[in-house]
C-alpha cells in the first residue's frame, strides 16, 4: 500500500454481542486501518447497544443499520456490499465479527500482496478450540479442505483453482469493483470462495495462506451451532467436478482397518492388521496436524472427528437435496452443488 492508499475494515455483524467489541478494539490497533465499517444485519441481541457505545468511544469506528434483506441475497453478502459501498479505502478488509485482529496483520497482508503482486489476500485464521467437538471436527475439516485445496495451486496463475476465507479478506477496491463485489454472488452461501473465482478468472492474483500471526477466531461456542455451520458450508466445499459425496466418504473413513477389526474373531492375524492399519491413519492425521498448525493432542480425537466429518457432510447433503438450508435464524434457498458423474 503507497502513502496515498487507504485501507477500510468491513465487519458484517448478526447477533454479536459476545465478539463485537473484541474485533472492533483488534482493528482499531492496526494502524493501516483507516475506518472500521459495521454494518448491524437486523440484530435483535445487544449488538447495536454494545455498537453505539463503541462508537463514541473509538474515532475509526463508522456503524450502520443493514435494511431488511432483499429477495435472493444471503444476509451476509449483503451487510458486506452495503459496508463496501459505504467505506472510502482503497483496500477493503473483510472480516467476521468473532475475529481477533493479531499486532501487525494488516501492516503483513499489504505486504503481502505487494510482494505476490496479488489484487485478493486472505488467510485460514487460528483457530480457538475449547470443547471436545470443536477439538474434534474443527482440525479434522481444515485438514482435509487443505488437501483439496492447496494453497499452491490457489496461488498459481497458471491453476484453475480458486479459494479464500472469508473470515479475512482483503481485496483490492479497483478488484473488487470489477468483478461485481458481493454483488455478483449475493446468493453464495460460500461466497468467499466466490469472489476469488470470480477474482481469479478476471485475471487477478490471489494470495492464500495461513493465518498464523494474523488473527484467531473462535467459530462457534455450541454445539448446535458448530453443526448448522458445518452442515451449511461441507457439501459445497467438497463437491467439485469429480469429487462426489460417496467418494468422499470413502476417502476419509478408515473403513479397511475398522473391517479388519470387526473380523478378528475369525482370525486374530486380522485384528492385528487392523491395529497397524489404523496405527498408519493416525500417523497420517498427526503429519497433516503438524503440517496444518493444529496442537499434536488433536490426533487423539482422530476417530471422532471422522465420525462427526462424515456426519455432517450425510447431514449437508440431506439439506441441499431438500433445498434450504438455515442460517442465524434465516432460511436461504440452495440448489446442489453441480458434479460430474
Amino acid at each position: 500500500m503507497t502513502a496515498h492508499e487507504s485501507l477500510s475494515a468491513i465487519v458484517p455483524a448478526r447477533n454479536e454481542e459476545r465478539t463485537i467489541a473484541r474485533v472492533v478494539a483488534s482493528l482499531a490497533e492496526q494502524p493501516e486501518v483507516r475506518e472500521i465499517v459495521v454494518v448491524n444485519d437486523q440484530s435483535s441481541d445487544g449488538t447495536a447497544g454494545i455498537l453505539q457505545c463503541l462508537t463514541a468511544e473509538q474515532p475509526k469506528l463508522r456503524t450502520f443499520e443493514a435494511e431488511p434483506l432483499p429477495p435472493g441475497w444471503v444476509g451476509k453478502n449483503h451487510a458486506a456490499w452495503l459496508g463496501a459501498g459505504r467505506a472510502k479505502g482503497d483496500w477493503l478488509l473483510f472480516t467476521d465479527a468473532d475475529a481477533v485482529h493479531l499486532p501487525g496483520s494488516a501492516a503483513r497482508a499489504l505486504a503481502d500482496a505487494e510482494s505476490f503482486e496479488a489484487a485478493l489476500v486472505s488467510y485460514s485464521p487460528q483457530q480457538e478450540m475449547h470443547t471436545w467437538w470443536e477439538r474434534a471436527l474443527i482440525p479434522f475439516v481444515y485438514c482435509r479442505l487443505s488437501q483439496l485445496y492447496s494453497y499452491a495451486a490457489v496461488n498459481s496463475p497458471d491453476s484453475p483453482a480458486a479459494a479464500a476465507n472469508g473470515q479475512y479478506l482483503l481485496i483490492r477496491r479497483d478488484a473488487y469493483e470489477q468483478i461485481g463485489g458481493h454483488a455478483a454472488v449475493r446468493g453464495e452461501v460460500l461466497e468467499d470462495v466466490a469472489l476469488a473465482r470470480l477474482a481469479k478468472s478476471a485475471g487477478f492474483r490471489l494470495h492464500f495462506g495461513p493465518g498464523a500471526g494474523i488473527c484467531r477466531v473462535r467459530m462457534y461456542t455450541s454445539f448446535g451451532a458448530m453443526w448448522e455451520g458445518w452442515t451449511k458450508n461441507l457439501l459445497p466445499l467438497i463437491t467439485w467436478p469429480g469429487q462426489r459425496v460417496t467418494r468422499e466418504l470413502l476417502s476419509v473413513l478408515p473403513w479397511i482397518p475398522l473391517l479388519c477389526l470387526l473380523l478378528t474373531p475369525w482370525h486374530p492375524a486380522l485384528g492385528a492388521a487392523g491395529v497397524l492399519f489404523l496405527a498408519g491413519r493416525h500417523a497420517s492425521y498427526a503429519a497433516l496436524l503438524r503440517k496444518n498448525r493444529f496442537p499434536a493432542y488433536s490426533v487423539l480425537y482422530y476417530l471422532i472427528g471422522v465420525g462427526l466429518y462424515c456426519a455432517a457432510l450425510l447431514a449437508s447433503d440431506v439439506r441441499y437435496s431438500r433445498g434450504r438450508i438455515a442460517w442465524k435464524g434465516r432460511e436461504y434457498p440452495v440448489a446442489t452443488p453441480a458434479r460430474k458423474p
